[in-house]
């Protein structure tokens, strides 16, 4: 039931996210005067499962690929061809396939995973693609990645309107906070719990904190083992500070390192350790944050060492477990979330609009970042399929996750879909940029052989990635 559930949510997400990238390209297309012949919802080799002819005014159930459906219906009245020669909506196919690999919007004119070169032999008409300036071809082009993003950033809005955000009071974060080298001179230590600035109790919801706390004269009041402290900052702090790079993160929350998963074959499920489990010593090193922890596994990568626990009830134990040579052991960590004590902000539509547009950005700004870990042995063996996927989603419906991992979801696909790869609407992309520098179009022919190679590209990854899984699943 826990599995069949997760599917379900992730055939949902990806309802979602295909209809929305390929109407992109369709409605831009049909903007510009530009025929589209089939609009599928995943794809259907060999045969669809829906298939509905608006010039026909039929919808074929079960329909093998240019024949009639199992059961045919009649969903309106048969339409002609407009007189003066200009493609309509009736023009195109819609269709549900049964291979829940994707969708595809195949535009009249263009040389993609539907046509050939050969097919499109002859004068360009002005209803194909082919025929419009560079500029339109590359609107319609990244319109699916644009439409996606522009998704992920209203889901955010919409759960920022209807939830909110959970936040973590600083008062409730026992375990302090990790400073920069430049604040930790300016009087501030690795463990301080925030309490005050001025005089005035610290609210969960100043996100101009970190700026507030490092303007000259400031008077920020700290718990330091137990003890109230005052911090005064001084005039030459926010000088420093302002040459730092964007990247720059002057303070940090201390998280505790509480198991949340335990991969299954990996040494954490090997030695015992189990979800709820909170990790305090590596060998001789006390880790109480995941500031200390993460350096101390790479420290002893490859030696079986000793580690010390609190399980669930309270009691303490003691298991060996053998580092990985990077260093890992095969848990994911508890958020903190799901440790400290949270209250919830309320947002109106007008506040909710940048915070939906903030939260975008940051995930999308995180995921690329992560993205260099691919290229590491550790990052290749981490890539998943659609079971890697369908795992993202709880156990149980719930739809503030599924509208957060929808949203996530959306921004990879709109991200991974740019890559200027040839098949995909990035390699398009590249092609039409570079036409429109050179004023050269790459020929037809051309663009087949380098699609056909970035399709069988694509076709190894997706292999590769789905054998991952069954890997995964079925060895370990």
């Amino acid at each position: 039931m826990d599995i069949l559930i997760k599917a379900l949510q992730l055939v949902l997400a990806l309802v979602i996210l295909v209809t929305i990238h390929e109407f992109g390209h369709y409605i831009f297309a049909r903007m510009f005067g530009v025929k589209v012949n089939r609009f599928y919802l995943f794809f259907n080799p060999w045969f669809s499962l829906l298939r509905y002819d608006p010039m026909k005014g039929t919808v074929d159930v079960f329909a093998r690929n240019g024949e009639k459906g199992l059961f045919t219906l009649r969903a309106g009245k048969p339409a002609t061809p407009r007189a003066d020669g200009k493609s309509t909506w009736r023009d195109t196919i819609y269709g549900l396939g049964w291979l829940p690999l994707g969708g595809y919007c195949d535009i009249a004119g263009m040389v993609d995973e539907t046509k050939s070169a050969d097919q499109l032999a002859s004068e360009p008409q002005d209803w194909e693609l082919r025929s419009k300036p560079a500029w339109q071809r590359l609107c319609v082009m990244v319109a699916g990645v644009t439409l996606n993003f522009v998704l992920a950033i209203i889901i955010y809005i919409g759960i920022a309107i209807h939830w909110g955000d959970d936040v973590i009071p600083f008062q409730a974060m026992t375990e302090g906070m990790d400073f920069s080298e430049e604040l930790q001179e300016a009087g501030f230590r690795n463990g301080d719990i925030l309490e005050s600035l001025n005089g005035k109790p610290l609210d969960a919801t100043d996100y101009s904190l970190a700026w507030d706390m490092i303007q000259p004269g400031a008077r920020v009041g700290v718990l330091r083992d137990g003890r109230p402290e005052t911090v005064e900052i001084s005039e030459s702090l926010i000088r420093t500070v302002a040459t730092k790079g964007k990247d720059y993160t002057p303070m940090a929350m201390r998280i505790p390192v509480y198991v949340a998963k335990v991969v299954n074959g990996d040494p954490a499920a090997a030695a015992g350790i189990q979800p709820g489990d909170r990790i305090l010593t590596v060998g001789a090193d006390t880790v109480p944050s995941i500031t200390e922890f993460l350096p101390s596994l790479s420290a002893h990568a490859g030696q079986t060492i000793p580690m010390r626990l609190v399980r669930k009830g309270g009691k303490e134990e003691v298991v060996d477990i053998t580092v990985s040579d990077a260093g890992k052991i095969g848990i994911q960590m508890l958020s903190p979330l799901e440790i400290f004590d949270r209250q919830t902000i309320h947002y109106n539509f007008f506040q909710a609009i940048p915070r939906g547009w903030e939260i975008g950005t940051d995930r999308l700004s995180s995921y690329v970042s992560s993205l260099k870990l691919v290229f590491t042995k550790e990052g290749a063996q981490s890539i998943g399929g659609f079971g890697t996927l369908g795992d993202l989603f709880p156990s149980q419906w719930n739809w503030y996750s599924f509208w957060q991992i929808t949203a996530f979801l959306s921004i990879i696909l709109a991200f991974m879909n740019i890559i200027p790869i040839p098949g995909l609407d990035g390699g398009y992309t590249l092609f039409l940029i570079v036409e429109m520098i050179t004023g050269r179009k790459p020929s037809d022919k051309f663009l087949e052989v380098v699609n056909t190679c970035g399709f069988a590209l694509l076709l190894l990854l997706l292999v590769y990635a789905n054998g991952n899984d069954l890997y995964r699943f079925l060895l370990k």
